[in-house]
């Protein structure tokens, strides 16, 4: 009996060999966006030692530090009243002697309907705690992608990320589709399907319609466990990670629960 191909998608063949370091917008510099900054910049300069050109990433983030999120999240008393994006990408720039930019604004259309400047990117990672604003940065970069069909920039994949108290998810995704190249020993797939094609009306229907801000970091803790966040995002860059060094990937994302301690990974093709 002939054994069944493995499911596999190849990175996009630029991404592969890239001449200039790879735009990542980063949208949500909160509990998991604060952590996933720090898996990034280590991810640039192991890319870096690989003679990879690196990442040039921008964080999107309006939000402005209170006390309510130092402790769960990665910032400093010292840093309240500052902007999240800020705080962070002026972190590592220092740190890591990286030029990235952060960006004091939401990744959402402008009042008068434009898709702000500077939304365009390769690679997408959203970490922000609504549905809506999933809905919204979907419907921008497939627009981008359309406008912007030549582009070095041309967006090529989105990674969401998102929790609940105990347990969340990461799901990988392309925007549109890959060109895979033959194979005779895995079945390709050019088409990940994103957290919204697949559970899109799921999630409306479930979402909670509280979004009141927590006052306090115990509020916040009743909310959200101190390490899903960190526990997800640790996860989320070890699944770019992977795809960015290899070139390939089995997996296109996975569900964690921290009660019982399990993960689940959503391979390519289910």
């Amino acid at each position: 009996m002939r054994t069944p191909k493995k499911n596999i998608h190849f990175l996009d063949n630029y991404l592969l060999s890239p001449t200039n370091p790879i735009r990542i917008n980063v949208i949500g510099a909160g509990g998991t966006g604060s952590k996933f900054m720090t898996a990034l910049m280590e991810i640039n300069h192991s890319l870096l030692e690989l003679d990879h050109p690196g990442l040039d990433v921008h964080l999107w983030d309006d939000d402005i530090i209170t006390s309510s999120n130092i402790g769960r999240q990665r910032f400093a008393d010292s840093e309240r009243n500052l902007y999240k994006s800020q705080a962070i990408v002026n972190r590592l720039n220092r740190w890591a002697g990286v030029n990235w930019k952060a960006e004091t604004r939401k990744f959402q259309r402008e009042a008068d309907g434009r898709i702000p400047n500077g939304a365009g990117a390769s690679i997408y990672v959203s970490c922000t705690d609504t549905v809506a604003s999933r809905i919204q940065i979907s419907e921008i970069i497939h627009k981008l992608n359309e406008q912007d069909r030549f582009h070095r920039d041309k967006g090529k994949y989105w990674l969401d990320m998102g929790n609940t108290k105990f347990a969340g998810q990461g799901i990988l995704s392309t925007i549109g589709k890959i060109d895979q190249p033959a194979s005779k020993k895995f079945k390709t797939f050019e088409k990940l399907p994103s957290i919204i094609e697949e559970f899109g009306t799921a999630m409306q229907n479930s979402e909670q319609k509280d979004d009141t801000p927590s006052c306090s970091l115990a509020e916040s803790l009743s909310k959200q466990d101190l390490f899903i966040n960190s526990t997800i995002a640790q996860l989320g860059a070890c699944l770019l990670w992977n795809l960015l060094k290899d070139g390939m990937t089995e997996n296109r994302g996975f569900f964690l629960n921290l009660k019982n301690f399990r993960s689940q990974p959503i391979t390519v093709g289910s």
